[in-house]
């Protein structure tokens, strides 16, 4: 990787210049700019050491710049710039040999190490089982699975879990809810419970079960824990199909009861209050959070006995280090956030590593129809589910638009954008430069013409601007890992496609030239490999004929 080789190079700069320290090192920032005049790579080394040294930024730069060791092979000129950038260029002949790189690279081209290495467990979507799944968890499902892909393709051993909450008050109103449905259909007398499930949902349920048994089940005290039970197990059922269906793959299901079950949510109260920093008050006992940077202590077991929502938490995410996990990234909902400063002081407080628990807030999404709001009625025909959502667009489009902003800002989604079949449609933008390479290897391949091997001529301004965005496709997979940003994924995407249908207008890829001919078919196919390994990091397909394939490709 190009990151690999610019991370030594100035680590032996810093080492020649009497400067080299494992701090200083860890302080490198590398960037690719936007604006190609600025290079194929930029860092600001120079301006975070100028203090330090008590030099001018300039003057470090230039140190740096002159104790680079710039292999011809990678790289044309290492200049100074502004303030004390450091701003480095390909050289032609790192160009000239990139396709043939990365058609040697493959499906893994962009990939990182292939030793396995931190195992990393990323738990999202984790919607109640009380209920369809909705646009919400869809954003979350496609940021979790593209993070769990990225992590993978970094180097990390990655897993996808979902915890399922199928304990508590919630739980048992939906229970009541399925049975005073059942009864409704079977012209049996049952009160609808007090904010009980008023979905449609409910009553389609009802329908699923096995009628005796369940007639059974009214008649009997306690009776709603069977409507319970059979309830949740359809309700998993559907939720399991939607995200198969949508190319969410957990590698576990973790049940919250199975916590209270094999008394793990006991075992972590004793082992916090073997770290004594649990206390006795107003009847109830406390953690005392605030020693580790909570903004109060935190009740978890009620005075009635009851333990509150934060206690069982502690004990999955203790169960997840057990399970020999050393970073859980968890993706939750808006309304989740007060949440995270005492579930890390907790974890804190049971003595997990601080960094272990990174917690993601995936905002809200709108749908819009029309230039306006879609209101969220399954009664009035407006659809709010997944599967819905997944019948409108289909399962690409919806991942690649809630991939398409970050996850701390809220989403508009646009529905009349996503049934487009044209180029203002950023999913079928993308896969038509799929589709359209793929009709030109295929027309090439008519005649005879396969892509070169080894180093081409790079003459045209757009051959040598595609490229480039080509050779940054490592590092946007590497920062979008590190920064759990998986929306660099289809910004990078679309410039790439642009930039490809830029060239194809402009260089005519198959002609009379032979050679010519087949050094652009090796570009051709070069960014074919980018663009489904960065449509398949996000899960997206890359079809290999659209609508518009049959116009000419020559």
């Amino acid at each position: 990787m190009v990151w690999a080789k610019l991370t030594e190079g100035l680590g032996e700069s810093l080492r020649r210049a009497g400067w080299l320290t494992d701090e200083r090192l860890g302080r490198l920032e590398l960037a690719v700019p936007r604006d190609p005049a600025h290079g194929d790579w930029t860092t600001n080394l120079a301006l975070l050491l100028a203090r330090e040294l008590s030099m001018p930024p300039r003057a470090v730069a230039e140190k740096l710049a002159a104790g680079f060791p710039a292999d011809a092979s990678t790289w044309s000129s290492v200049e100074v710039a502004g303030p004390g950038f450091l701003n480095f260029t390909y050289s032609d002949a790192f160009l000239r040999g990139l396709p043939a790189a990365v058609r040697a690279g493959g499906e893994t081209f962009g990939h990182g190490p292939h030793d396995p290495g931190t195992r990393v467990q990323v738990e999202y979507v984790s919607a109640n089982p009380t209920g369809p799944l909705n646009v919400v968890n869809g954003r979350a499902a496609a940021v979790g699975a593209a993070l769990v892909r990225l992590l993978e393709a970094t180097g990390h051993r990655a897993e996808g879990e979902f915890y399922v909450n199928d304990t508590g008050a919630q739980v048992e109103v939906f229970g009541e809810s399925l049975a005073a449905r059942f009864a409704e259909r079977a012209g049996i007398e049952r009160a609808f419970p007090e904010n009980g499930y008023q979905g449609e949902y409910v009553r389609d349920l009802g329908r699923e079960l096995p009628p005796a048994e369940a007639r059974r089940a009214l008649g009997e005290p306690g009776g709603s824990a069977w409507f319970r039970d059979h309830g949740l197990e359809l309700m998993l059922e559907r939720q399991r199909s939607d995200l198969d269906q949508y190319g969410a793959v957990f590698s576990n299901w973790f049940r919250e009861s199975t916590l209270h079950r094999s008394g793990a949510v006991a075992r972590t109260l004793e082992a916090l209050e073997e770290r004594g920093v649990v206390y006795e008050a107003e009847g109830a006992r406390w953690v005392r959070t605030t020693a580790f940077g909570d903004d109060k202590d935190r009740v978890v077991v009620r005075s009635n006995g009851v333990a509150t929502y934060l206690l069982p938490d502690v004990a999955y995410h203790r169960d997840k280090r057990a399970r020999g996990f050393r970073s859980a990234i968890d993706l939750w909902g808006p309304d989740h956030h007060g949440h995270i400063l005492p579930l890390k002081a907790a974890l804190d407080a049971l003595g997990l590593e601080p960094d272990f628990l990174e917690v993601i807030i995936v905002q809200q999404v709108n749908l819009l129809a029309g230039g306006e709001p879609v209101k969220m009625s399954k009664r009035a025909g407006e659809f709010i589910t997944l599967r819905d959502l997944m019948d409108e667009v289909g399962p690409d489009c919806a991942k690649f638009f809630f991939l398409l902003r970050s996850t701390s800002a809220h989403l508009d989604f646009d529905l009349d954008l996503a049934k487009q079949q044209n180029d203002e449609n950023p999913t079928y933008y993308v896969q038509y430069a799929h589709a359209r390479i793929a009709s030109i290897l295929r027309f090439a391949s008519e005649r005879g013409l396969e892509p070169a091997r080894g180093p081409i001529p790079v003459e045209a301004a757009e051959e040598r601007a595609l490229l480039r965005k080509l050779a940054a496709f490592p590092e946007v997979v590497r920062g979008a890992a590190v920064a759990r940003e998986p929306h660099r994924l289809p910004a990078y995407l679309m410039e790439t496609a642009a930039l490809f249908h830029r060239f194809y207008h402009v260089c005519r890829v198959v002609s009379e030239d032979r050679e010519r001919s087949r050094a652009r078919i090796a570009i051709v196919d070069a960014t074919r490999i980018v663009l489904r390994n960065g449509l398949g990091l996000m899960g997206v397909t890359s079809p290999e004929r659209m609508e518009r394939d049959a116009e000419s490709v020559a």
